[in-house]
């Protein structure tokens, strides 16, 4: 895989290089696109770098990302217009913003561009081409997307498991190069693979375990104790007899995770879950942080009305002591509602439990990493805060990375 210093070295001078960026961060609910908020600007600061590199090295930089699910079509709550701004303002420069993908606007931004300027397209996503299932489609958007550059950078690490036009499409149509993200990404993931540092934990939440039966799968091969929280700990603790009141639960999922339970015994893997949970009636109002009077149960007594929303305090002790000797922690997804400041203490407890630790950790993206930052937590302090969740887990599920194929083909 070409790196971005061998690029730079080849001369990017008055060349057009587009940079597919991730720059998928949460915005809050203002009603207009001129007043509405980025809540979390993690994934701007983590593409700074490379755009600052090629920019200093007098590319004219083109970056282009998607922002959300739209249909295919522009879709104002979506506009990354509100990223142009927080992007100008991290590079200390003005960032022009195209107001198309590849129309009028763009054609004209990226002409008008000069040495060491930064234009930022509009959401990529509102042209069908990018998700296209159809490689004609796609392959097309691919091809307005290439007459914008001479040069392509990949350092979207939170799109590269996608088959999309930007990201697998566009790289076989230019030069091509990983950015420092995306290299800095796969060589810590790397860690988590290859001749891992033992005791190995790995520390699983978020809402549905059908979203992490891939790699609770291949990491029973390689962890030494593997510990669930979240929503998705309730279809583990339904497996295992409780009940859970009126907790998410997924009972199709009840017998792959029956098996994954008997499969990590067999192998010597500890499967901790937690033994006391947060719950309350009702799910929170995150808006208005309302307080929600949860109360804390053992999982052997959840009563039928009420909703686990984060693990109890004494779980939280128990993970705290399961991570307290790992010499490696990869941790994707948290412990409860962690927005809401009631049901946030659990996956306070794992955070500052990998702190401790004195660990080589990986917080593998996504909300993990959004509640590192919302709870005050210094991330430097941390091994590694991964810019993509989804792309972290497939990585690790061993799958091949379309993004990283793209790349890695000459």
């Amino acid at each position: 895989m070409k790196t971005i210093d061998e690029l730079i070295a080849g001369g990017v001078a008055g060349k057009r290089v587009f940079v597919r960026a991730d720059l998928n961060v949460p915005l809050d609910g203002a009603a207009s696109v001129e007043e509405r908020a980025i809540t979390d600007d993690g994934r701007i600061r983590a593409a700074v770098p490379t755009i600052r590199k090629l920019a200093d090295a007098g590319a004219r930089v083109v970056v282009a990302s998607h922002l959300g699910r739209p249909k295919g079509a522009p879709d104002p709550q979506f506009s990354l217009a509100p990223v142009a701004k927080r992007l100008g303002e991290l590079l200390s420069t003005d960032v022009a913003f195209a107001s198309d993908t590849v129309g009028d606007s763009a054609r004209a931004a990226v002409g008008s561009s000069a040495d060491g300027d930064v234009t930022l397209l509009e959401n990529l996503r509102f042209n069908p081409g990018e998700t296209s299932k159809d490689d004609a489609e796609r392959a097309a958007f691919a091809g307005e997307l290439a007459a914008l550059a001479d040069l392509y950078v990949g350092d979207g690490f939170g799109a590269v498991h996608r088959r999309h036009a930007s990201v697998y499409d566009l790289p076989a149509r230019l030069p091509h190069a990983a950015g420092g993200l995306i290299a800095t990404e796969v060589g810590v993931l790397k860690k988590l693979t290859d001749d891992v540092k033992r005791p190995y934990a790995v520390v699983l939440g978020g809402a549905k375990v059908s979203d992490k039966l891939g790699v609770i799968e291949h990491l029973l091969q390689k962890a030494d104790r593997i510990l669930i929280g979240g929503g998705m700990a309730y279809t583990f603790l339904k497996a295992q007899g409780h009940e859970v009141g009126s907790s998410l639960l997924q009972e199709d999922q009840i017998p792959a995770v029956k098996g994954y339970l008997e499969q990590a015994e067999k192998l010597g893997v500890e499967f901790v879950l937690p033994v006391d949970v947060l719950a309350a009636e009702s799910f929170p109002d995150l808006k208005t942080k309302a307080a929600a009077s949860p109360s804390t149960v053992p999982v052997s007594a959840i009563p039928a009305g009420l909703m686990g929303l984060d693990i109890g305090p004494e779980t939280g002790e128990l993970y705290a002591a399961k991570l307290a000797d790992a010499a490696t922690v990869f941790w994707n997804g948290p412990m409860g509602v962690f927005e809401h400041p009631d049901y946030a203490e659990g996956t306070r407890a794992v955070a500052q439990a990998l702190l401790d630790s004195g660990s080589f950790n990986v917080v593998g993206g996504g909300d993990s990493a959004a509640a590192v930052r919302l709870l005050g937590f210094d991330e430097d302090a941390f091994g590694h805060i991964s810019t993509g969740g989804g792309a972290s887990l497939e990585y690790l599920e061993g799958k091949t990375l379309p993004g990283l194929a793209a790349l890695e083909n000459s």
